[in-house]
């Protein structure tokens, strides 16, 4: 890889300053199906669609996305326990469900997110749901919503390969004004864990090295950040 393969479009929710338009997700393999859907709508076969990925994976993101093009709200698993299901189910008939596995095990919320459902079926509407977890993996207790939820089609946001991986520490080091070279990123990306809370890890540690030693970023900085942070070894085959 060279700092000119880098992507100039770079993932979202891992910066300081994170970007939320559909021109700052990089598309890759890893997320690809799921940026598909979310460009599809509202196209969909169902009244909704599920998401679900790893932490930090582009999940939020591309329900940002979303919502501009769907005009609708955002509500959590707490809104549940405040909102009353006409008010949750949004003026358009349209909600982003950010973190829907977070009704699990709670009766109260799974009844209320049953009647938002129903509420935007009935209106002809869409609700896009995302989790860490397909609704399958949901210990939920209220089987009408179970049997729904299970019915949606669910996309998975893969860890990130290596383009993305690449493009998520460009952007990371970027936000902190740090210079790096090719060699840094092919370096980082054949040694650390596959996911971005990895990467926001590792280049908070490099950073504080950096400053701490006052040298550039090279790689036997980094190479001394992985000895300390117990990251380094091989990683998806590579050594």
């Amino acid at each position: 890889m060279t700092s000119t393969e880098i992507p100039a479009q770079l993932v979202l929710d891992l910066g300081h300053r994170p970007a939320l338009g559909r021109a700052d997700f990089l598309v890759s393999d890893c997320n690809a199906d799921a940026v598909a859907w979310v460009d599809r709508w509202p196209d969909w076969p169902s009244p909704g669609l599920v998401i679900w990925g790893p932490a930090a994976s582009g999940k939020s993101h591309l329900g940002q996305v979303w919502r501009a093009r769907a005009g609708a709200p955002m509500i959590t698993s707490a809104d549940l326990d405040e909102r009353e299901p006409p008010d949750l189910a949004g003026e358009f008939g349209t909600v982003y469900f950010d973190g829907a596995d977070g009704i699990a095990g709670n009766a109260h919320r799974e009844r209320v997110a049953l009647h938002v459902y129903n509420l935007i079926a009935e209106r002809g509407g869409h609700i896009l749901f995302s989790a860490r977890t397909p609704p399958g993996r949901w210990p939920l207790t209220l089987a009408d919503l179970q049997s729904r939820l299970n019915a949606l089609p669910a996309v998975t946001i893969a860890p990130p390969d290596d383009a993305v991986l690449g493009a998520v520490l460009l952007k990371l080091f970027t936000d902190r004004q740090l210079q790096v070279g090719a060699e840094v990123f092919q370096f980082a990306t054949a040694r650390m864990e596959r996911s971005f809370e990895a990467a926001e890890r590792l280049v908070a540690a490099v950073d504080a090295a950096a400053l701490a030693s006052q040298r550039r970023v090279t790689v036997p900085l980094l190479r001394q950040v992985f000895a300390q942070i117990g990251n380094a070894g091989p990683a998806n085959g590579h050594s």
